[in-house]
């Protein structure tokens, strides 16, 4: 449920632009992550800290983008985004008892799945890589494409790239798990 909350500003966004323009696109944008910030609060009284580095960077390169008439200030908000990702995962690698990926995981399983730490470190290293290539594919796409063209890649490219790669993971992580575990 978390994910199609995270992903309603995202879809804002995009329907704000096929209906208006880049520009409105961005405030519609920075409105639905403040209110998405706002309303997780009060509702939870706690907010992950995903959502307020992405409500951060949406919010300030939203307001950057929107005083100096320059949307490509925007668009690198999912690399700026990724980039972050990949330094925290790869930060994790030698930092605390167990990469990120490992305890993202584990959390999901709920003591499922059994991995020797080894391959915690390549898969912890494959998302490092992920989160690289995603954010630098999305700067070419802002420099190479026009608007259309990005927009339809941030919600449909992106999202998209996310899930396989993601799934991919799963499945790679399937071989471990534990007989009877779910």
């Amino acid at each position: 449920m978390q994910a199609l909350v995270d992903l309603l500003p995202v879809v804002l966004f995009y329907v704000a632009y096929k209906f208006s323009d880049f520009r409105t696109a961005i405030a519609v944008m920075m409105v639905a992550m403040t209110a998405q910030v706002a309303l997780t609060w009060l509702i939870t009284r706690t907010v992950h800290r995903m959502t307020l580095i992405s409500a951060a960077l949406v919010v300030g390169l939203g307001a950057i983008s929107l005083l100096l008439h320059n949307e490509l200030v925007f668009k690198w908000k999912p690399t700026i985004l990724f980039w972050i990702f990949a330094i925290v995962f790869l930060g994790s690698q030698y930092l605390g008892a167990r990469p990120l990926a490992q305890r993202f995981m584990e959390s999901a399983s709920q003591g499922g799945i059994s991995v020797p730490a080894r391959d915690w470190r390549v898969l912890n290293l494959m998302w490092v890589g992920f989160f690289t290539v995603v954010g630098a594919l999305n700067l070419w796409v802002a420099y190479s494409f026009p608007e259309g063209v990005w927009v339809n890649f941030k919600l449909f490219g992106l999202t998209g790239l996310t899930l396989v790669f993601a799934l991919a993971q799963a499945f790679w992580l399937s071989r471990h798990e534990a007989p009877g575990g779910s």
